[in-house]
């Protein structure tokens, strides 16, 4: 038997030393791999067009999330071509850049949503959340009426993106002062917008569930469906993020 031989025959028998010998091995595969990321200012490519979530769109998706929504639907088309053919192109990383917490995944009860943002009217979505077999009937969607009966608890929002503004998403000053003022006037297109629009690009504003008297967990849901992949030119994006990618610049 070799020495080589004999030494892993020993460290085999040794636990304490193989427990030790496979932290090592795995320490240095984690630096490896983990230790190049803090020499990169950012691991995901900008692209043109991306932006925050307005304050309504964000407690639309607070909505999304609270409800489950996400168990059943996925916002991540692979790029395959069943996929992209079903559901529109590809998804980008940068769409999900401003996320927390993403809203990626495979699994899927109902279709992906990804690019739902003006597929349908908003009546269409009202009356899919309203009564889901109305419109889909083969679908097992519960229905989510009360939502068109509640009135959007704004609570706090300048705290809600203040926090997340700490997570990296890149919300202003402004953004935090007018983030109440900001709810109200994107759910009525009488209201005065102000700067919104100049703020936040491609922002939607109207009355997304139909009853313009109040603002409701309705609207917030229906605007930030109706955001869903309208932000970025994804074809040009995606043929710069392959150039990126092919010249490593």
């Amino acid at each position: 038997m070799t020495g080589l031989a004999q030494r892993h025959k020993k460290l085999e028998r040794n636990v304490t030393l193989l427990a030790l010998g496979a932290f090592v091995t795995v320490a240095i595969g984690g630096i490896v791999e983990i230790a190049p990321l803090f020499w990169i200012d950012n691991t995901i490519e900008k692209v043109e067009g991306m932006r925050p979530y307005t304050p309504l769109e964000q407690a639309g998706r607070d909505i999304y999330i609270r409800e489950g929504c996400y168990a059943c639907h996925s916002q991540m088309i692979r790029p395959f071509r069943d996929e992209a053919e079903r559901y529109g192109h590809y998804s980008l990383a940068a769409e999900s850049m401003f996320d927390h917490p993403f809203q990626w995944g495979s699994k899927r009860t109902g279709p992906d949503l990804a690019r739902v943002g003006g597929r349908y009217s908003d009546e269409w979505h009202v009356q899919h959340l309203k009564d889901p077999q109305s419109v889909v009937p083969e679908t097992v969607m519960p229905k989510y009426g009360f939502l068109a009966e509640t009135n959007l608890d704004i609570g706090d929002p300048e705290a809600r993106l203040r926090a997340l503004r700490r997570v990296g998403v890149p919300y202003t000053d402004r953004d935090l002062k007018m983030a109440i003022a900001d709810i109200t006037a994107q759910a009525d297109p009488d209201a005065d917008a102000g700067d919104l629009e100049t703020r936040y690009p491609k922002a939607q504003i109207r009355d997304f569930d139909g009853d313009p008297g109040r603002v409701t967990e309705m609207d917030a849901l229906v605007a930030y469906l109706q955001m869903l992949g309208t932000l970025v030119d994804v074809n040009a994006a995606a043929a710069q993020e392959e150039l990126v990618q092919e010249t490593g610049r």
